[in-house]
Order: C-alpha cells, then structure tokens, then sequence
C-alpha cells in the first residue's frame, strides 16, 4: 500500500494586513508539526501555504487530486475566510474532506484580548463561513470539533484518517470469483458493475480448474516447508486419525495456499471467493489455505459472496498499520443460545475464519465435511477473543446498496464444545440479541458478514457516506420503531 499523507489547509484572507497571515502560518505549522509527534496519527499531516484566494486554493485541491500519495485533505479556517474563494476548489476536489473545526489558542486570554485578536483568532467565526458553502454545494465531509492537542481529538482524526484511505484503496479492491453464487440464495447476489461505479471494486470469474493448476504446479520441496512451518506454529489434533494420512491432508491445503497466492499475486488480486458445489479438481475444499491468506490480508467470502470479501479486504487495509490489533474476518450467523441472561450468537463457518482473531491456541484439525464431495479438510480451529467489535453487511436492495453495521460484544462461551470443529466466535449484539436481532432483519442484513475488533462503527459509516451509500448503524441506543422510521426515510432519500 501506498505512503499515504494527508495535507493540512488553512484558511484566511488578507484583510487584517501580514503580520495577521505571518501568525496564521506560524501557527498552523506548529500544530501541524505537535499533530505528526504525537505519535496518534497514523499518517503524515503535510502542512500547506495558507490559502486566500481563489485562484490558490483551486491550485492547492486540484495538487491534491494529481498527487497519488495524497489520502485527503484537512481544512480549517484560522481567520475569516470568504466561501465564495472555495466554490471552484471544492467543485474540482475529488478526494476525502475533513473539516477541523480547532483554535490555535484554548483559553480566551481574558487580561490582554483586543481586536487584533478577535480578528486573527476567529475560527468560530470563519469555520462556520466555510462549513456553510460545503453545506450548500453538498459535499460529503467529516467535521471534527475541538481543541487540537486533546487525544480524543486526535484519535477523532486519526480514525478518519484511515476511513479516507479505505476510500482511496477501495478502487484498488479486486476480486477473484472462483464459481458463482450459491445456487438459489438471494442475499450473496449483487450488481458487479454498479459496485465497480459506487465503490471502484473490480470482480472476476475465472473457472475453478484454472486456479487448480496453479495448485497442481506448486513444487513438492515448497510444499514440504510451508507443512513443517504448519506443525511448528500450530497444535496437531490427529484424534485418532493415522498421523500419516494427517500429514497428507495438510499438504493439501499447503497447496493450495500456496497455489491460490501465486495466482492472486500473478493476476492482482486482493480477494478471493470458494463455493464448496464447485470445486473441480481440488482435493479438498480449501479451509486452513483461506484461513491463512486472509491471515495475511486478502479478502474471502463463501458461497461466491464478493461483496462480502471486499468489505473483509476493505476493512483489513483500514487497519493497516494500527497497534495491538486484535483481528477482522469472514463470519457468519450460526445458532443462537437463548437462555435468559445468557443469550448470544454463535458465530462461525463450516471452515474459513480468519486465525487473526484468535485467542489463545490455535490447532489443526482433519474432520469430514459433508458438503462439496471432497476428501476430508483439514481446517484451523480456535476461539475467538473477547471484546468490542463490529459485524458489517453490504446488501444490493435493487435501487441501491446499503450498508449495515451492528456492534457487538464478544465472550468466551459458557462451556467448551469439544465436537465442534471449526473456529468460533460468540457474540452478544447491542442493543441486546432480541432487539439486534430484529433490526438486522428489518434492515435486510445477511448471514455474511465482515467481522472486525478494530474498526467502529463511526468509520464505516463515514466510508459509506463518501461512497454515497445508505449506513444503518445498530447499536446501544437503537429501537425498533426509531430503525423502522430511519430505514422508510432512507428508502426515500436514497432512492435513485
């Protein structure tokens, strides 16, 4: 991925003379040179020549547009600025806007304030100026409010920050459709050429056999180091199982990840999708393989679900980068426990989750599957971390697509499951399972989703508002009536 930076611009005019535009330069490269040591942002703030006419902030937006390292751009206006000077850069910027509404000073300085002040220091005055013009021209923004050297603020930007490179890679995303759609489900179809004009996703058919030869033409010797890299990582779980058979089974994954990357990296690939009734030459159908490549940040959906393993590859370059990750993966609703005090999901696949998220040992296992008439699979099992995460689905209602965002709580479950094996994750949706419950299926959502302990809600929906698409957000303070309105308002505002 790119270098990415995000250029910092500030507004004024040359009304109050240039001792005024010397402080206001001065005190911009000072915040912006406090914002990149505080060690918060993610990515590099370049700071910019105050902009006061017309003519140079055309010039400064459309740099921007021109310049591929660019993410986006942070506005803020230090003095007064007339808006009518931003109506042709703004017309002709075609990348993620912040609008930081901050001061230079914290503290009204209450002994020596006069008018020279009050006109140099008048962001509350010029920001709202230029918040009006974005306003009227209808451009899609992010506006943060407060002091800049408080850490919720710059965490505030920070996420937006990678919400405005998951824009910007979002048109990189490209998608490898190994067999269609599981025959006869509705919710993993979707339009392909509107999703590469909403969101810039490109999405391939190739025919199973074709990837299968790369798997068949991967070397023995590398095969034979990626399953002793295997069984050094992992726990064996033969249960029983004749450990040469075991060891067999296993290579045949190794294949395949092997196989199914180089293919990928040949051909520019950042996801892939498996459906297990299409299969063709595979031994097995491939479970601890994808498990791995998503390990290492390609995108997965099951059944054909592309749109499902874009958002999965979208939301892993989102968090590129960030400390202490805790993992996104493919998911998908399974059970449901119900007892009183105890209610929850049960999360899973029938093999491809994403071993980022586990905690604690992971093992492999070898069991039947008794879906797409293979050879036994081998597959990585674990349980998922405890804490806060978010469950994404992108549905195609026909007219649009709508993203739906539900927040979760992950736990441990109450006891093991010793013959289940596959990796589980088991979650509590807010507000609660039985009023979550309901507003995903009042909003449409699908049994895929795109799991993540690293992302909030507030940057997903910032993402689907720069694409210009409907964001349901569930979460503590959702009710079913107010969801019911909010869903009959959206089918009227974003109907095309």
């Amino acid at each position: 991925m790119k270098k990415y930076q995000f250029w910092f611009c500030t507004g004024s005019q040359d009304l109050y003379g240039d001792e005024c535009l010397r402080n206001v330069a001065a005190h911009s490269k000072e915040m912006v040179d406090y914002m990149n040591k505080s060690g918060i942002l993610p990515y590099e703030l370049v700071w910019k020549p105050t902009l006061i006419t017309s003519q140079v902030i055309r010039e400064t937006f459309n740099a921007a547009n021109a310049d591929e390292n660019c993410a986006g751009v942070i506005t803020w206006m230090h003095t007064f600025s007339p808006a009518k000077s931003w109506i042709l850069g703004l017309q002709e910027y075609r990348k993620p806007l912040m609008h930081f509404h901050t001061q230079y000073n914290r503290e009204i300085p209450y002994d020596t304030i006069d008018m020279d002040f009050m006109n140099e220091n008048q962001a509350a005055h010029g920001d709202r100026e230029y918040g009006h013009i974005v306003t009227r021209m209808g451009i899609e923004r992010k506006v943060v409010m407060g002091y800049w050297q408080d850490e919720e603020v710059l965490q505030r930007i920070a996420a937006w920050m990678t919400t405005a490179v998951g824009v910007m890679e979002s048109s990189h995303i490209r998608i490898a459709r190994i067999a269609d759609n599981m025959r006869n489900v509705a919710v993993t179809e979707g339009d392909k050429v509107e999703a590469e004009i909403k969101f810039g996703w490109e999405v391939d058919a190739y025919p199973v056999n074709e990837i299968v030869e790369y798997v068949d033409a991967v070397p023995q010797d590398e095969i034979d180091a990626l399953v002793e890299e295997y069984y050094k990582e992992y726990d064996i779980l033969l249960e029983g199982r004749d450990e040469a058979d075991f060891r067999e089974k296993v290579a045949v994954q190794a294949a395949i990840e092997i196989g199914f990357e180089k293919f990928l990296k040949e051909k520019n690939y950042q996801g892939i999708v498996t459906h297990f009734g299409d299969l063709g030459g595979l031994k097995q159908l491939p479970g601890l393989a994808i498990q791995r490549l998503m390990e290492k940040g390609y995108g997965f959906g099951a059944e054909g679900d592309w749109k499902t393993a874009a958002l999965v590859r979208l939301m892993k370059v989102m968090t590129e980068g960030k400390k202490d990750l805790k993992g996104t993966s493919f998911m998908e609703d399974y059970t449901y426990n119900l007892v009183k005090g105890k209610e929850g999901v049960l999360e899973s696949h029938m093999l491809e989750v994403d071993p980022a998220i586990a905690d604690g040992k992971i093992a492999i296992k070898c069991q039947p599957l008794s879906m797409g008439d293979r050879e036994d699979p081998t597959r990585l099992v674990f349980t998922a971390k405890e804490g806060h995460g978010i469950a994404v689905s992108l549905i195609d209602l026909g007219d649009r697509f709508r993203l739906i965002v539900n927040e979760v709580n992950c736990k441990h479950t109450e006891k093991p499951m010793p013959k289940l094996p596959v990796a589980t994750n088991f979650w509590v949706p807010e507000p609660n399972l039985q009023v979550g419950a309901e507003a995903w299926i009042y909003a449409g959502g699908a049994h895929h989703t795109a799991f993540s302990y690293d992302i909030t809600a507030e940057q997903m929906k910032d993402w689907a508002d720069a694409m210009g698409i409907e964001c349901i957000v569930i979460n503590k303070d959702t009710t079913i009536p107010s969801l019911q309105n909010e869903l009959r308002w959206n089918s009227v505002y974003y109907r095309k």
